[in-house]
């Protein structure tokens, strides 16, 4: 069981947002979180095109930044990548690697996907590490062995210091974008069993944050963030309306006070 009481929610824009669009979301998002409980951090991960934007509205706010991907090499000639260091100049704190999208269009391999988290940890980052099921392996049985392998492949690349500064998000992918969400006790059910496998790396990474993703909302985010072992959620479509993002971000607060209380 999870001992953190802190939440944290995390919006990924995906390949969405203009400079005007993108500065009437951010100015209301760093508004609202102001208000928000201390026991929740709040963080978005926008379009590397947008990081100075994105660090010149949010510099000094609650809410923390990040990119959606970064390059497996530091520097060089590869043609359009994104270093991580490159993501540090402008003041991010998080990175996605291994979402699903990338693993699916971009065929990215789950040893891709170490190499990617070790250079978000030497850039000084910390790696929001994806990792889920398709509905095919889900039917035939095979979640725990997918996302088993795919957060073990990180794992074994990482000490286990390393291990202890990633967050790890589940996202089933027969739930992202679809408006399908895996119940709150299947979700708990992987969060468990990803719990299980950190603790076996060593104590520490015992405690890391596990966030949830896949079509969370409103009307749902409270009962998964319930859950012992979720400590919050990676949000997609809902990120890109602030009230909707706000409202996810006000039930993880509920629900993290309520476990103070308890």
């Amino acid at each position: 069981m999870s001992k953190q009481r802190t939440k944290l929610v995390v919006g990924n824009w995906k390949m969405h947002g203009r400079l005007a669009d993108n500065a009437v979301l951010l100015e209301a998002v760093a508004q609202g979180a102001g208000a928000l409980p201390a026991n929740v951090r709040v963080g978005v991960c926008v379009p590397s095109p947008y990081l100075a934007q994105t660090q010149a509205l949010l510099d000094g706010s609650r809410v923390e930044w990040g990119v959606q991907d970064v390059s497996a090499y530091t520097h060089g000639a590869y043609t359009g990548e994104v270093a991580a260091p490159m993501a540090l100049d402008f003041g991010s704190r998080l990175a996605i690697v291994g979402h699903s999208e990338r693993r699916a269009y971009h065929r990215e391999s789950a040893e891709l996907v170490a190499v990617k988290t070790q250079r978000v940890l030497e850039a000084g980052l910390t790696p929001i590490v994806c990792v889920g099921e398709t509905l095919e392996e889900r039917e035939a049985g095979k979640t725990q062995q997918v996302v088993g392998v795919q957060l073990d492949t990180v794992l074994a690349k990482l000490s286990a210091q390393e291990s202890a500064r990633i967050i790890v998000a589940y996202e089933p992918i027969w739930a992202i974008g679809t408006g399908k969400s895996a119940t709150a006790q299947q979700a708990q059910d992987v969060h468990a069993f990803l719990r299980a496998r950190l603790a076996a790396k060593s104590a520490a990474a015992a405690d890391v944050a596990l966030l949830y993703g896949g079509s969370v909302k409103p009307d749902n985010a409270e009962e998964l963030f319930r859950q012992p072992d979720i400590d919050g959620g990676l949000i997609g479509g809902a990120s890109l309306k602030d009230k909707d993002f706000l409202a996810i971000c006000k039930a993880a607060g509920a629900v993290g006070a309520l476990s103070v209380k308890q």
